[in-house]
């Protein structure tokens, strides 16, 4: 009887832990509600005095490029070039730390607008999509109504309003009205908002547009603050905010259960010596249940197929005994068939993992992702 009862309770622990790993696995490939990822990051500052503010948005740049996002799906705005500039020490290297420990200009860095294309149209453009046809297209935000978005602004700011090359300034109320635009032409699913300036939570105090979250460094009546000097360049070279924010990303892998709502608390007053503030009311999800790689990370979305896809044999065997087939030397290489038979032996040689759907759903290909059944997500995200 005992052993009958010992039984039962093993099965169910084995039936219910069967479950949560399926559900695990399923919660890893479909988290959040995304297709894609898009980063939108600025500096406003010209003049080697605000060194730190290129520093500041090149920290973040080099955050999202490792965690997944590819320069393809980030518009990096740098209004000033100091890896070039004549009193840097360090020729074609920015650093955001007195140590130098990490170049953040680096070998690979991208910049899509620079100097003084950096002005506060261009950037609204960018946003709500309203560019000339001739505009490149590493230059435009192709984003949809699938995508999250992340927008990081620095620089100098002040109640309501943030400064674009010392010259010109860009309102909180042009800030909201882009951001809506943007949702009415069905530009972004939930868009990460933070700026690191003085009086940052101004900026973000007219937005009405839904599933914003914003995140600002100060509040109102108050400085954002720069955080250490590097004496051989002789200025301030990151700021408060973003240098523990950098410090708590690098801890992010595209796989970590970091929160949101973590990330919010990266810099408690102590450390800033200014209140961090932020805005949730228009976002819909708990920060504290939203992966920090939902914004900062790249999307690969699996989804479950609505039914099973039968797909025809390889009949690897019978193509190469058809005459018709002789590749890649003889003289229908070119032929229907003789392509048929090429990608269908690679097919084979990968396995079949990866299988094109074209002739089944039409001019639109995609693919199937194979999940092995001997998989191990052993616990989602680490």
């Amino acid at each position: 009887m005992f052993a009958k009862v010992w039984i039962l309770i093993l099965v169910c622990f084995s039936i219910s832990g069967t479950f949560s790993l399926d559900q695990k696995a399923k919660d890893f490939l479909t988290s959040g509600s995304h297709s894609s990822n898009w980063a939108v990051l600025v500096d406003t500052s010209r003049f080697w005095f605000n060194y730190r503010h290129v520093a500041n948005v090149l920290s973040i740049y080099r955050s999202v490029k490792r965690l997944g996002i590819p320069d393809s799906q980030i518009i990096l705005m740098i209004a000033d070039d100091m890896a070039c500039n004549a009193r840097n020490p360090h020729p074609a290297a920015v650093y955001n730390n007195a140590n130098q420990q990490i170049d953040v200009y680096g070998d690979d860095v991208e910049v899509d607008y620079r100097g003084y294309e950096v002005t506060v149209e261009n950037f609204i453009r960018v946003l709500t999509g309203r560019l000339a046809p001739s505009t490149a297209r590493s230059k435009r935000l192709l984003t949809d109504a699938g995508s999250n978005v992340l927008i990081y602004l620095t620089g100098h700011g002040g109640d309501g309003f943030l400064k674009f090359q010392d010259s010109e300034e860009i309102t909180n109320v042009d800030l909201a009205d882009a951001i809506q635009q943007m949702w009415e032409k069905q530009r972004y699913n939930e868009m990460l908002f933070i700026v690191d300036t003085c009086q940052a939570a101004s900026l973000y105090q007219k937005f009405y547009s839904p599933n914003v979250l914003a995140i600002g460094s100060s509040l109102v009546g108050e400085d954002s603050l720069s955080h250490h000097v590097d004496p051989a360049i002789g200025v301030y070279i990151i700021d408060r905010y973003t240098y523990y924010a950098l410090e708590f990303l690098e801890h992010v892998t595209p796989t970590s259960n970091q929160t949101l709502g973590q990330f919010m608390k990266v810099c408690p007053k102590y450390l800033c010596l200014s209140t961090v503030g932020y805005r949730s009311d228009l976002f819909q999800r708990d920060p504290d249940k939203v992966f920090i790689t939902d914004f900062f990370g790249s999307q690969k979305r699996i989804e479950d197929a609505a039914e099973a896809i039968e797909l025809p044999p390889l009949e690897i065997e019978e193509l190469k005994k058809d005459s018709d087939v002789f590749v890649p030397y003889g003289p229908h290489g070119n032929s229907p068939k003789a392509e048929e038979f090429k990608r269908r032996l690679a097919l084979e040689e990968t396995g079949g993992r990866t299988l094109s759907l074209q002739n089944i759903i039409g001019n639109k290909t995609k693919a199937v992702a194979w999940m092995v059944s001997n998989c191990n997500f052993n616990s989602g995200r680490a």
